[in-house]
C-alpha cells in the first residue's frame, strides 16, 4: 500500500479580508486506503481543510496560502482543478450547489460526460444503482426529497471512479435508514475497491462502526491523528472540544472513571461491558405527559396531497390522512426521505391546499384562507435558516413581522427574544454571516417573535455539530411554554427521544404509527418498517432486554448505578446468610 497518498505540509491559509488565518501551520498524511474521520467543532478548519486536496484552495479560493499539499504525487499549486478532479471526488456540505443538470440519470452521468469517457452513460447507471436511485432515474431533480439530493451528489462523484473520495457530513440530511446505507457504500468502496476515504463527520456512532482513523481539529490545527478506538477514548479531552463520544462511551466513562478498562464505542463491545439480570425492570419514570386531549389545535380530515409533474402525472405524496394535533403536543413527524414530512407542514400553513379532504387549524380550513392570515397562527421555520433571513441585521430579521404588522410595543418583544436565543452580541451582525448553529437560533428568534400558536420546525438539527444540536435541542424543548404545540420534521433520532412527547411515524405518505417514544422505539418491526434507527443508548438498552428503556446517557447511568447498588446490597445479604 502507498504511504502518504496525501501530504500536507506546515500549510496556513487565510481568506480575503479574514481576522485570522483558517488553517494554522498543518501538517497531515493519509495513506493510500485509510478510511479518515476529520472531527472538531463548527469554525475549527475541517472543511477548509479538506478543499485544499482537489485544488479548490488556492485556485479557487484565492487568499494568503503557504506549506505544500501533495495528492498522489501531484503539488496542488502547480495543477489545475479539473487535473486533480480526476484523482479526487468530493461531496460538499452545500451539495445541491453541485447539482446542474435537470434530470437524475443526466446529472450522475455529468461529470463522466464532460471528461469525455465513453462509456458516460453506464458510468451513470451504474453510481445510481449504488447509492439506491436507480428508480428515479427519469425524474427531474427539483422533484426530489432533500436526502435523496444528498444521495444523487454522492453518485455524481462515484460516477468518475476517483481513489480519493471526500465527503462533508454524508448523513446530514438522510434519514436513518439510508444513513446507514451510505457508510455501507462507503465500506464497500474502501474494502472491496482500495478507495481512500475521508469524510467530515459529527455522528461518532458513525465514526466507530465505519472509520479507521481520526483527525481531530481545533481553532485551525490539527491537534493529533490517531486510530479510532484509542482516539474515542479521549473523553475529556474530546467534549473539551465539544465532541461528544459515542453515547455507549459516554456511559461507561461515567461508570468506570477510577477504572484502567478500556471503554466500549461500538454496541456490541458495550453488551459486554455492561451487565443487567435479563428483561430488568429499570424503574424509570415516565418524564413526559401524555398528550391531554383538549385543546384541539389542528385536524386532518381525510386529506390526500399530491402534485403534477413536468410529465403531467400526479405524484401522490399523503393519502386519506387523518390527524389531531392537541394543545401541549411537541410531536416528531419521522420516517424516510420522501415520506411526506414537509408536505405533511405546509399544508398546515396553508401555502399548499389538500387535494382531498380538510386542514383546519384552530377552526380555520385552510381552504378559505391564505398563508398570510394563517401566519398569524402558524410559523414555519425552514430546514435552511437563510431562508428566514431578509434584512441585514439579525434584530431587523426578528422585528421584520412585528413592524409589518405594527404590533405596538414590539421593541420589547424583541429584546426579550433576542436575550432568550442568546442573540444580544449578535444582533447587529448580517444573519448571513453567522455560523450554522448562530443561524439556527436566529431563526427560532424569528418563529418566536411572531407569537404563533403553532411552530413547525423543518430539520433544526441538520448540519449543526454535536455540542450545538444538545443547545438547539433546550431552546426547543423550552418552547412548550410559550405555544401551543411544536411539531418537528426530523431524522435527528436523538432530538426525537429527548423533546418529543409524541412520535408520528410516516411511510409513503400514510401514517403507519402515532404514539409514544416508548411504542416506537420497543417495536422491532415498526423500525424496521420504517427505516428508522433508535439513539445508541436506547438500542444498547433494547439489546440488553431492559425496560423501560433510557433515552440518554444521564439517564442510563442512573439506573445502571441503582441496580449496582441493588446487586451489592443482594449479594452482601446472601453472602451474610450463607456464612
Amino acid at each position: 500500500m502507498i504511504k502518504n497518498q496525501i501530504m500536507i505540509d506546515s500549510v496556513t491559509f487565510q481568506y480575503p479580508g479574514g481576522e485570522h488565518p483558517v488553517l494554522k501551520d498543518v501538517s497531515l498524511s493519509i495513506n493510500s486506503g485509510e478510511f479518515t474521520a476529520i472531527i472538531g467543532s463548527n469554525g475549527s478548519g475541517k472543511s477548509t481543510l479538506c478543499k485544499l486536496l482537489n485544488g479548490l484552495i488556492p485556485h479557487y479560493y484565492v487568499g494568503d496560502f503557504e506549506g505544500k499539499v501533495f495528492v498522489n504525487g501531484l503539488l496542488t499549486t502547480e495543477h489545475k482543478v479539473a487535473d486533480l478532479s480526476h484523482d479526487v471526488g468530493y461531496v460538499y456540505q452545500d451539495f445541491e450547489n453541485q447539482l446542474v443538470c435537470p434530470r437524475v440519470l443526466e446529472e450522475a452521468c455529468f461529470a463522466p460526460l464532460n471528461f469525455g469517457y465513453h462509456d458516460y452513460k453506464e458510468r451513470g447507471k451504474r453510481a445510481l444503482d449504488l447509492v439506491g436511485l436507480s428508480s428515479l432515474e427519469a425524474e427531474y431533480i427539483w422533484q426530489l426529497s432533500g436526502g435523496q439530493k444528498h444521495l444523487l451528489a454522492l453518485a455524481g462523484a462515484l460516477s468518475l471512479d476517483q481513489n480519493i473520495l471526500i465527503i462533508d457530513e454524508p448523513v446530514a440530511q438522510l434519514d436513518p435508514f439510508h444513513a446507514k446505507e451510505v457508510y455501507e457504500i462507503l465500506r464497500k468502496l474502501n474494502k472491496e475497491h482500495g478507495k481512500t476515504i475521508i469524510v467530515i463527520e459529527h455522528h461518532t456512532e458513525f465514526i466507530a462502526d465505519y472509520c479507521e482513523s481520526v483527525v481531530l481539529m481545533d481553532a485551525g490545527k490539527v491537534v493529533w491523528k490517531k486510530q479510532t478506538k484509542e482516539a474515542l477514548q479521549h473523553v475529556d479531552f474530546l467534549m473539551e472540544s465539544q465532541i461528544y463520544p459515542p453515547q455507549v462511551t459516554q456511559a461507561a466513562y461515567q461508570l468506570a472513571q477510577s477504572e484502567q478498562r478500556e471503554l466500549p464505542v461500538r454496541i456490541e463491545e458495550a453488551i459486554q461491558f455492561f451487565t443487567f439480570p435479563q428483561k430488568s425492570d429499570l424503574g424509570l419514570e415516565q418524564s413526559f405527559q401524555k398528550t391531554n386531549k383538549k385543546g384541539k389545535l389542528i385536524e386532518f380530515k381525510n386529506v390526500s396531497f399530491s402534485y403534477k409533474m413536468v410529465n403531467r402525472t400526479k405524484k401522490t405524496v399523503l393519502t386519506n390522512l387523518n390527524l389531531e394535533i392537541f394543545h401541549g403536543d411537541i410531536v416528531a413527524v419521522v420516517g424516510n426521505n420522501g415520506a411526506g414530512k414537509s408536505s405533511l407542514m405546509r399544508l398546515i400553513t396553508g401555502l399548499v391546499k389538500p387535494e382531498q379532504g380538510d386542514v383546519t387549524v384552530k377552526e380555520l380550513n385552510t381552504r378559505k384562507f391564505s398563508p398570510e392570515k394563517m401566519a398569524d397562527i402558524v410559523t414555519y421555520i425552514y430546514q435552511n435558516p437563510e431562508e428566514m433571513f431578509i434584512e441585514d441585521s439579525v434584530r431587523k430579521d426578528v422585528e421584520f413581522y412585528l413592524k409589518a404588522r405594527k404590533v405596538p410595543g414590539y421593541d420589547k418583544v424583541v429584546d426579550k427574544v433576542i436575550e432568550q436565543f442568546e442573540l444580544t452580541h449578535l444582533q447587529e451582525k448580517d444573519s448571513r454571516l453567522m455560523s450554522g448553529g448562530q443561524q439556527r437560533r436566529a431563526s427560532l428568534a424569528i418563529g418566536v417573535a411572531m407569537d404563533p400558536s403553532i411552530i413547525l420546525l423543518d430539520e433544526p438539527t441538520a448540519n449543526l455539530d454535536i455540542a450545538t444540536r444538545k443547545h438547539i435541542t433546550k431552546l426547543i424543548s423550552s418552547l412548550k411554554e410559550q405555544v401551543g404545540a411544536v411539531m418537528i420534521a426530523t431524522h435527528d433520532m436523538q432530538l426525537v427521544a429527548e423533546c418529543a412527547n409524541r412520535i408520528i411515524v410516516l411511510n409513503n405518505g400514510e401514517i403507519l404509527h402515532d404514539g409514544t417514544r416508548e411504542s416506537v422505539f420497543s417495536n422491532s418491526e415498526l423500525l424496521k418498517q420504517a427505516g428508522l434507527v433508535p439513539p445508541q443508548i436506547v438500542e444498547l438498552c433494547r439489546r440488553l432486554k431492559l425496560s423501560p428503556l433510557a433515552y440518554t446517557v444521564d439517564d442510563f447511568v442512573q439506573v445502571f448505578e441503582r441496580k449496582e447498588l441493588e446487586h451489592g446490597i443482594c449479594s452482601e445479604i446472601i453472602r451474610k446468610t450463607l456464612s
